[in-house]
């Protein structure tokens, strides 16, 4: 009779050691399933944000190599400016800075590089962040960036509410002397896949807020006298001061 016990206990054992390694097997195949369906959608969250960065976009006549940015002059030393037309502080840079950083490019000491980033169209109600710099890159097509720019400034809106429409675009466009030909291109939306261009780039250099200078690649404050200071000691241009 103990014997048939123990054979019973026995046999329970087996039994419950073969129940135990069935779930420990079944757990385990969940786990790689679970792991493979993240696996999987993280592959398919990669594809659909790899297949939203502007990978197929036209620069305009101006841009640089990389299609980041409009260059003027072709001095020596390349000065880098990112600047939203949004931003009040790209506006106060602006007013500033841009006559001083105009005649170092005019007198041969550097190269400008100007991107117009799209960081701020939170800050308006009909994306004016965007539309004013894809609007910039029409003037830049047509021979006028650097007038425009200036208009643009010159006509800034407040954060918060609704910046210019791409009529009112034109109609700058127009202060800036820029003709048919661009105003067509603003109303074709032709540069909005290059200002997306422009602001990604921007990002993936680490730029993270506007204005932001860069003097042969260094950081530089933002202001007329720092940027000839960094312009001479990089060998291009002398300070006024000196």
């Amino acid at each position: 009779m103990s014997s048939r016990k123990d054979q019973n206990a026995a046999a329970r054992m087996v039994r419950d050691q073969i129940a135990k390694e069935q779930r420990r097997k079944r757990t385990m195949w969940i786990s790689i399933a679970a792991v493979s369906a993240l696996v999987i959608a993280g592959l398919i969250g990669w594809g659909i944000y790899a297949g939203s960065k502007t990978t197929d976009y036209t620069a305009p006549k101006g841009a640089n190599a990389a299609g980041n940015g409009i260059v003027t002059g072709s001095g020596p030393v390349v000065v880098d400016e990112y600047v939203d037309y949004l931003c009040p502080h790209c506006k106060s840079f602006h007013d500033e800075a841009a006559a001083s950083i105009a005649q170092l490019a005019a007198d041969g000491k550097i190269t400008l590089v100007t991107h117009p980033v799209a960081y701020l169209d939170g800050a308006s109600t009909n994306r004016y962040s965007t539309r004013s710099s894809a609007a910039a890159g029409c003037a830049a097509e047509y021979g006028k960036f650097t007038e425009f720019s200036d208009v643009l400034f010159d006509n800034q809106p407040a954060e918060g509410g609704a910046g210019p429409t791409d009529d009112d675009l034109i109609v700058l466009g127009r202060q800036a002397g820029l003709g048919d030909d661009f105003a067509q291109c603003v109303r074709d939306k032709r540069f909005l896949t290059w200002t997306n261009h422009v602001s990604e780039e921007a990002g993936r250099a680490g730029v993270t807020g506007t204005p932001t200078v860069l003097v042969n690649g260094k950081p530089t404050q933002a202001s007329a006298a720092q940027i000839a200071a960094a312009v001479a000691a990089a060998g291009g241009a002398t300070p006024s001061a000196s």
